[in-house]
């Protein structure tokens, strides 16, 4: 994730320690004091959702799919993480609120001390539902919305989906939860952007996540949906545009990118022009102790029959199962090829993304969009979209302090 606030706006977030080793400048109380460790880990608690998402990464259905883990099982694999030191366990699905027991995972996650968050279409969050999710010891939801109602009910598959969502976020806001948006931006509902952020602003949302579509399940289906270049830049300058907007206005809204770290190297761009090199610098060495895409070290994915994948976007490759080893056996076995290889990929990157400026803040973004639109595991991320101008743009410098060096 990218936080586009706290980079152009120094807004405080709970996350600046985790993303940014920037903790002890933050006036908010941190998920942790350092930059994390070991990966946030998605799990994935089921396929069944009562919604058929055309650009659904987990390729979910209406039917409850053989092999879910069992509560007793769910558990067992909570201990694995709280035993590695995972900080944040993001419940997902399918829809994770049609498992009925939901509440007493997430309480034992809590209890164990990984932060329990959700991903839910918010449509299932009722005023007793989100309260009972507070008081089990959630600490975020975000439910995902894609544009105004009509995108948004096409999209989604169901008419009346958003003005359920926006029912889950009332509720959810109303019962003391803290509440985000997640909207993955395609062509489709690009136009609906600023409208979206403007509606749920005026409800109370004051946290904004803008996903690129990544090319998983049922995403691999509509990549004719996905934004060109130019249409891409766009979106993110209206990001950046929208969140200096409020802040200027008083309004402390927070918003984060994800999923493409080309973003990482616009992002500085920005700065320099909008507010001089100083600023631009200081954006780029956040970026740096951000790490760029995090595929095979920072995020992890549990699938809902306990399969280790590399993202939760990358689901048709599994590193091991929590039936057979605990989770941090499997994620620290680097005799697996792929995982070896993605943790050394700045040395295997091809054309573009070998020779980039910003090589160190992007890593090369998404390997899973390499791979499936080039077959080639290192060639550059389609979703690039900066020019061989900012390709070739020295990132900003630190000022020369005039120490030298001792022989």
């Amino acid at each position: 994730m990218i936080s586009v606030s706290k980079l152009l706006c120094d807004l405080d977030a709970e996350g600046d320690g985790l993303r940014y080793d920037a903790a002890e400048d933050s006036r908010k109380e941190q998920i942790r004091d350092r930059k994390q460790r070991r990966p946030v880990v998605v799990w994935n608690v089921t396929k069944q959702c009562n919604l058929y998402c055309d650009h659904c990464y987990a390729a979910a259905d209406t039917e409850v799919a053989d092999g879910e883990l069992s509560t007793a099982e769910g558990k067992a694999m909570l201990d694995g993480l709280a035993d590695y030191g995972v900080p944040v366990v993001l419940f997902s699905g399918g829809e994770p609120l049609v498992r009925d027991d939901l509440e007493e995972l997430i309480a034992y996650a809590d209890e164990r001390g990984v932060r329990p968050v959700l991903s839910t279409n918010g449509t299932l969050i009722t005023e007793d539902r989100a309260r009972s999710l507070r008081d089990a010891g959630l600490k975020y939801a975000g439910v995902s919305v894609d544009g105004l109602p009509e995108r948004n009910d096409a999209f989604r598959g169901k008419e009346g989906a958003f003005d359920a969502a926006v029912r889950g976020i009332r509720n959810s806001l109303d019962a003391g939860l803290k509440t985000g948006l997640r909207y993955t931006i395609t062509e489709r509902n690009a136009p609906d952007l600023t409208g979206v952020v403007d509606l749920l602003s005026d409800k109370g949302l004051d946290r904004f996540c803008f996903y690129h579509l990544d090319y998983g399940g049922r995403g691999t289906e509509i990549l004719d949906a996905d934004l060109t270049p130019e249409q891409r830049r766009d979106a993110v300058e209206t990001v950046c545009d929208v969140t200096r907007d409020y802040h200027e206005r008083g309004e402390e809204i927070e918003t984060l990118l994800v999923g493409n770290y080309a973003d990482a190297a616009y992002i500085v761009e920005y700065a320099r022009e909008h507010y001089g090199e100083a600023k631009a610098r200081t954006v780029y060495e956040y970026l740096r102790t951000n790490g760029g895409d995090p595929t095979g070290e920072r995020v992890a994915d549990v699938d809902y029959q306990g399969n280790v994948h590399l993202t939760q976007f990358w689901q048709n490759y599994s590193l091991g199962n929590v039936r057979d080893r605990s989770f941090g056996a499997i994620w620290e076995d680097e005799s697996n090829p792929l995982l070896s290889a993605l943790r050394d990929r700045e040395s295997r990157l091809t054309g573009k993304c070998a020779d980039c400026a910003y090589k160190e803040v992007c890593r090369g973004g998404s390997r899973l969009r390499a791979l499936t639109v080039e077959n080639d595991l290192f060639a550059p991320d389609p979703q690039c979209y900066l020019t061989d101008e900012e390709i070739q743009t020295p990132p900003p410098a630190m000022p020369d302090t005039g120490a030298g060096t001792a022989d």
